[in-house]
Parts: C-alpha cells; sequence; structure tokens
C-alpha cells in the first residue's frame, strides 16, 4: 500500500512539473526588450526628467530663480532636496537602460544600428553625472545583474579620458555610425528620427563642449581645430538635438504639472533680473511675468537663499513665464543646440585655441539663441546692448550662453565653476558659509548602499564636501 501511494505521489509531482515553465511563463510580459523601444525611454525619461531637475534645482544654483519656501537647497545645504535637487537615480537609471542597448547592439547584427547612439548617449550622461559629482561608480557601474553590485568610483580624469570613457565613446559611436551598411532603420529615435547624420553632427558638438570643459587641463587645440575645419557639428536650430514637450498631459513640461502653490514657489533672481535688464533684453517677457505689484508692466527679482521664516510677498516678484506651464508646447528638452555649440566655439577663437573669428561665432550663437526662445532680436542689440567688443570679451560669451540655457540650469552651474562668468551673488542666507556650491554631494543611499567605496570617494572631498572641486576645475 505504501509503494502504491509513493508511486502515486511521484506521478502527481511529475505532472505537476511538466511543462511548468511553459505553463508559469506570462505571455504578456516579454523576456527580451526591443532596442528601439528602451532608446526612446532613455531619451525620453532622462529629458523629460533631466529639464524638471535642471530647471528646480538646476536653476537655483545657476541663479536663473529664487526659491521662497522649501528652499534649503537654494540656501545651499544640497543634502537636502526638496521639489529638486537629487538627480543620481536619474543617471544611474537611465546609465543602466542605455548599457542594454549597447550590449545589444554589440550581441546582434540586426541591432547594429543601435550601437553609435547608445554610445554617444553613454558619454553625453556620462559626462553629465561626473561634472556634478566628480568621480562617480562608473566602470564597475550598471552591471549589477552579472558583477558588482556595490561599484568602485572611478575619477573623473579616467571617466573623460580612458578606454571607455566620454571621448572614446563619442569617437567609437561615430565609427559606428559611419560604417554602418545594414539596412535596418534606427527605431525609437525622438531626436533626429532616425537621421544617422544627426547623431554624427550631435557627438561633434559634444566633443566640442567636453573638449573645452577639460581644456584647463589638457591641450585641447588640436582636436577643437580639427572639428572647427570640418565644420560637421549642430550648426543651426533645425539641427538641435531636442524633442519638444506639449502644451497638455502627459508630454507637457512637468513644472506644468505642478500644484500652482509649487509653481509659484519660483521667481526671477535677483542675479537674472540684473543681466537682463541692463543688456535691455527682451528674452525676459519670454521666461518671466511682470510681478504682480507692479504699476508699468516692471520685473523684480530676489536674491537667492532668502531665510524662508522671513516672509516675503509674492506680489512683488516675477513669476516664470507662461512657457513654463501654460504654453509648454513651446518648450524643448534640451540637450545639446547649435546656438550652445557656436558660444563654445566663440570662446576657443577668443582664447586662441582655433583659428576663426570670435566675434562671427558669438553674433551666430545669440542670434540662434532668440530664435530658439523665439523672440525677435533687437536691430541694435548685438550692435549697442551686447557687442563682444564692449567690456570681457569671454565674460560676454558665457553670459550670452548662461542665458540661453534657461532650461538648463545644471549647465549655467557648471559653465560658472568652469569659468567664473557670469558674476553669481553671496546669496541671502547662506548654509554654505557664504561660499557657492563647486560639486554636489553624493546621495545618502550611496552610504548605506555601497559604504566601503562611498567611504574612500567622501576621503577625497573632504568628507563629501561640495566645496572640493571637480578633476577639471582644479
Amino acid at each position: 500500500m505504501k509503494y502504491i501511494d509513493s508511486i502515486l505521489i511521484l506521478l502527481l509531482v511529475m505532472g505537476c512539473t511538466k511543462d511548468f515553465e511553459e505553463i508559469n511563463t506570462n505571455t504578456n510580459a516579454p523576456v527580451t526588450v526591443q532596442p528601439s523601444l528602451l532608446l526612446r525611454q532613455v531619451i525620453y525619461d532622462y529629458g523629460e526628467q533631466m529639464s524638471y531637475e535642471g530647471f528646480t534645482a538646476g536653476n537655483l544654483l545657476g541663479q536663473y530663480s529664487t526659491a521662497l519656501d522649501f528652499n534649503l537647497f537654494d540656501r545651499h545645504d544640497l543634502k537636502s532636496p526638496q521639489l529638486g535637487g537629487n538627480p543620481w537615480s536619474i543617471f544611474y537609471k537611465n546609465l543602466r537602460d542605455n548599457e542594454i542597448v549597447l550590449n545589444l547592439s554589440r550581441e546582434s547584427p540586426a541591432f547594429a544600428v543601435y550601437e553609435g547612439p547608445a554610445r554617444i548617449m553613454k558619454a553625453y550622461m556620462a559626462a553629465g553625472l561626473t561634472d556634478l559629482f566628480g568621480d562617480v561608480p562608473y566602470s564597475e557601474a550598471f552591471k549589477g545583474d552579472s558583477e558588482s553590485v556595490t561599484p568602485v568610483y572611478d575619477s573623473q580624469e579616467s571617466i573623460y579620458m580612458d578606454e571607455g570613457g566620454v571621448f572614446d565613446n563619442l569617437d567609437k559611436g561615430i565609427t559606428a555610425l559611419e560604417n554602418y551598411t545594414g539596412t535596418i532603420a534606427l527605431e525609437g529615435d525622438i531626436l533626429f528620427n532616425g537621421d544617422l547624420e544627426g547623431w554624427i553632427r550631435f557627438a561633434n558638438s559634444l566633443k566640442i563642449k567636453y573638449l573645452m570643459r577639460v581644456s584647463n587641463r589638457v591641450n585641447v587645440a588640436s582636436q577643437l581645430q580639427e572639428l572647427a575645419t570640418e565644420g560637421n557639428f549642430i550648426d543651426k536650430n533645425s539641427e538641435n538635438a531636442i524633442f519638444n514637450f506639449t502644451d497638455g498631459e502627459p508630454n507637457n513640461f512637468r513644472l506644468a504639472r505642478l500644484r500652482i502653490g509649487d509653481f509659484n514657489n519660483y521667481v526671477l533672481s535677483e542675479t537674472m533680473d540684473e543681466i537682463l535688464t541692463g543688456l535691455n533684453d527682451p528674452r525676459i517677457d519670454r521666461l518671466y511675468r511682470p510681478f504682480a505689484n507692479s504699476a508699468d508692466g516692471a520685473y523684480n527679482g530676489l536674491l537667492n537663499g532668502i531665510d524662508a521664516s522671513a516672509g516675503v510677498s509674492l506680489a512683488d516678484y516675477s513669476l516664470l513665464g507662461a512657457i513654463f506651464r501654460e504654453n509648454t508646447g513651446l518648450l524643448d528638452a534640451n540637450f545639446m543646440t547649435s546656438m550652445e555649440t557656436h558660444f563654445l566655439l566663440a570662446e576657443a577663437a577668443q582664447k586662441g585655441l582655433i583659428t576663426g573669428d570670435a566675434e562671427t561665432l558669438y553674433n551666430t550663437g545669440v542670434t540662434q539663441a532668440f530664435a530658439y526662445w523665439q523672440v525677435e532680436l533687437p536691430a541694435d542689440y548685438l550692435s549697442v546692448d551686447a557687442p563682444l567688443a564692449n567690456g570681457n570679451p569671454l565674460e560676454n560669451i558665457i553670459t550670452q550662453k548662461w542665458i540661453a540655457n534657461s532650461i538648463n540650469g545644471y549647465e549655467g552651474w557648471v559653465e560658472y565653476r568652469r569659468t567664473g562668468f557670469p558674476q553669481l551673488k553671496t546669496i541671502s542666507a547662506s548654509l554654505n558659509d557664504n561660499l557657492i556650491p563647486v560639486r554636489m554631494p553624493y546621495p545618502s543611499e550611496e552610504e548605506a548602499l555601497n559604504s566601503v567605496n562611498y567611504a574612500a570617494a567622501a576621503s577625497k572631498t573632504d568628507g563629501n564636501s561640495i566645496n572640493v572641486p571637480v578633476w577639471w576645475d582644479e
């Protein structure tokens, strides 16, 4: 009897396990992913989230706008992000997903067309990450499913300069695109709609940008000159690496989805007010609104970093413009533009790193910046209000680039750290000894989840200090 019972149990077990994997596979949950879907997701998620991050937190660091409340970050307590101020997870999520696209492109000939864009996006996001934080997990990162979940921190110099780093991935990305002879189109590309030449121009503009970024540490003149001579970079606004927001959900600018109290937390900064007013710059009408208590449609900015407990009247300061809430269909997620490329080349020419007329390059950048923001360029702006020859030419170039990057506040702050321009103000009630930070702090979850490697990195930054410069800024 016991023997028969054993046979029955065995048969039942065999019956239950036969085709177990097939029976328990959810046909609606694919086990593989198409690179077209993932590329689209990476571009959109990174662009959408960093546009919001750059505006809510980056614009405070770059002194484009001021926070009236929830403003510990604006007072430079950067370890206390509130409405924004923690981009770490945005970078790593999208770098991880992008790595899947890159791996698929190298494993299957059918996906080879994705290698170039995946390498270029990796270079772009890695540079953005290290420019904010300095040394970060890189060479051992994005591989938690197969290798270490506690990656070491790579030096910023190696992230930029070594094999597998920023410049290497840009070069290899361009080569992959130039050598692609397949017939399969690049799908999921919301930046260039599958135009491989657009990706090559994007990569070359990024090379110009990052060569200038490291130019205080590395001799970059010959590489810049080659890029300037070839001219195969983003040269006009129609070639910009952007995707458009819409006026309505779900693809409008996220600031438009905040409750009105959160939106009204941000007002024109005193720094931006003085610069735009001093230049008689009509872009102030696009980017901000006259303050409510103004009798003549005037603008008024507030010094960054106020003590929120002191209280201010919202009606006394200029709110953000309608383009950031009611009319976000006029706004882009901005990766790289012609105006920025021309300002970089103008700087390179002004410093003698390339041959070329700095004023012509500068004028092109200003003209394209006004067109980008859909504001008519005053007839006398380049001859009276903002000529390159008036004052410090380098300051003029960087200031105009700073104004143009109003949706990329982190970029304005990064370029201030690199060049010292524009001249940002000592904030009102600093929680950082009246110092303007020069790096973002590592987030607290790193100390908890990657403690050994975090400790090593923190020891190189005076205990994760926001006042220790990154490699290219030393």
